[in-house]
């Protein structure tokens, strides 16, 4: 018999909404399998190889681009960060997101999950089968969260294929898309800090 026949059981029907303050009491070890909207649990896909790979490349490229920016820019204090929680919204239900990659304004190590407001750029690497998720739920949510720049970027094979960014339009609460990035074009973002792209790094991720 089917392992899905022992779990579809009335006691396994979540009981409740997932608040930020009973997400933040939930296993460590539950909390990075599941991702949650409007208070609801939502188990997150395994990331492929070639994911994993182009978002630690990208976060090494967003690391220099904030070192380099801090450098020249003592006030200014920037991290980056790859699958980490963040809390777009409290209420009426919580939505806590597990973006691919971050920049943000420093916060305190204890602060989690991470208000929205610090956010500078969120990234989704685009999975197959949650294409519908990054390019409507989320750039959605996002916009709703008032997060000013939104990037996809998309991998196929073993190399990213192309970078969408998008700026959050305040007038009308959308994105709307700046620039569509290929390999041997766009070596580099200028907003909201410089980013280098090294297309060679984006490529050849999985040997």
């Amino acid at each position: 018999m089917s392992p899905i026949f022992d779990w579809a059981r009335p006691e396994n029907v979540q009981p409740e909404p997932i608040s930020v303050d009973i997400w933040r009491e939930l296993p460590e070890e539950f909390c990075r399998l599941v991702e949650v909207v409007n208070g609801d649990a939502v188990r997150c896909e395994s990331p492929t190889r070639a994911h994993q790979k182009a978002v630690h490349r990208l976060v090494g490229m967003f690391e220099d681009a904030a070192r380099e920016f801090m450098s020249e820019d003592s006030s200014a204090g920037l991290d980056t960060n790859h699958d980490f929680d963040v809390v777009l919204w409290e209420v009426p239900r919580a939505t806590i997101r597990r973006p691919d990659v971050v920049l943000f304004d420093c916060v305190p190590p204890d602060v989690r999950p991470v208000p929205a407001r610090y956010l500078k750029i969120v990234v989704e690497v685009i999975s197959p089968s949650h294409v519908k998720t990054d390019r409507l739920e989320k750039m959605w949510e996002y916009a709703a969260a008032g997060i000013p720049w939104y990037w996809l970027v998309s991998v196929s094979d073993s190399a990213v294929t192309s970078i969408e960014t998008y700026a959050l339009d305040h007038g009308v609460g959308h994105y709307r898309q700046v620039h569509l990035l290929k390999p041997g074009t766009g070596f580099a973002v200028d907003l909201p800090i410089r980013i280098q792209l090294d297309w060679n790094r984006l490529s050849d991720l999985v040997l």
